[in-house]
């Protein structure tokens, strides 16, 4: 499966648009990764494990959105945008929507 941000897939030419795909992921933060993160908060430098909750949500929507296109019938997805929210009342939720049109190419 081909997935790209470009509208277009260079050499290649769309056949068919099956439709706009989604991949949706809410992964909640636990105590431990909040207080670590907190302290780097107060002593600087990087978050390594808020970081690591978000390459993890944004794998699984990616891979929701590429499973989605596939049952399409897609070989590849264009025009891929991926957003990222915190939801929840303490802001402990991290949701990571990735959306793209999924087509045929020739």
């Amino acid at each position: 499966m081909i997935m790209s941000t470009t509208p277009t897939i260079e050499g290649r030419r769309i056949i068919e648009y099956k439709g706009i795909v989604f991949g949706e992921v809410i992964n909640g933060v636990d105590f431990i990764k909040d207080f670590a993160a907190g302290l780097t908060n107060i002593f600087g430098g990087r978050s390594g494990s808020y970081e690591e909750e978000l390459v993890d949500a944004r794998t699984a929507a990616l891979r929701e959105l590429e499973e989605r296109a596939r049952r399409l019938g897609a070989d590849a997805v264009v025009g891929i945008d991926v957003d990222y929210e915190v939801l929840g009342q303490g802001n402990n939720m991290l949701m990571v929507t990735a959306s793209g049109t999924a087509v045929v190419l020739d």
